[in-house]
């Protein structure tokens, strides 16, 4: 989507960004949730992704692992944006609900189109309008973006009107008053600028 800026715009750009304080969890109530460790065999917290899951490689989304599930979790959620994007608020690269606490991962390019949900979780829409994975494409010249995977343990909710293939909207109606445990993972990106790649993400936890 953004990876068509010319050069010299994304440098001019590169002061405007959406916000860390506009993500998602800024806007919900965390008091009292626990904490959930959410990390990445593909890269290290902090750390650069590798090309194959943005748009300059294949695009598929990054595999994910997960612990700390606290009791009492019915499913998890999971959104993942750009506050970095020179956009009016953080760009929103993949939408996961109904995650089957049970599970502890997502593999490699589970983040795909389902329709109605599949394998223990729903796919939501994302910024490009689409339902899966959104490739991280930041203009060239606009500087290194964050990525702010943010994973929720939820309680359940006999009462929730869940839409199938949520979007933003939807995932903070869907989410908000369930909180039990909270867990964040932070990749970056850039184009147009030498980046190191750093230490690659550890194994799957003990």
């Amino acid at each position: 989507m953004l990876e068509h800026i010319p050069h010299w715009l994304g440098a001019a750009l590169a002061n405007v960004r959406a916000g860390h304080d506009k993500l998602t969890l800024a806007r919900l109530d965390l008091a009292g949730a626990a904490s959930l460790d959410l990390t990445s065999p593909a890269f290290a917290p902090g750390g650069r992704l590798p090309p194959r899951f943005t748009a300059d490689g294949e695009g598929v989304s990054p595999p994910l692992l997960w612990r700390g599930v606290p009791e009492g979790t019915a499913s998890l959620a999971l959104i993942v944006e750009d506050p970095d994007a020179p956009t009016p608020r953080p760009m929103v690269h993949a939408i996961v609900v109904d995650i089957d606490p049970a599970l502890g991962s997502l593999p490699e390019g589970a983040i795909r189109p389902d329709g109605a949900g599949a394998d223990g979780k729903d796919v939501g829409r994302n910024s490009g309008f689409g339902e899966g994975w959104l490739p991280p494409d930041p203009p060239t010249g606009h500087g290194s973006h964050d990525y702010i995977f943010q994973l929720l343990a939820l309680s359940a909710d006999a009462e929730a009107d869940d839409k199938n293939s949520p979007g933003r909207a939807d995932f903070i109606d869907h989410v908000s008053g369930r909180i039990l445990a909270a867990g964040v993972l932070v990749g970056t990106y850039s184009r147009g600028e030498e980046a190191d790649i750093g230490p690659i993400g550890s194994a799957v936890p003990a």
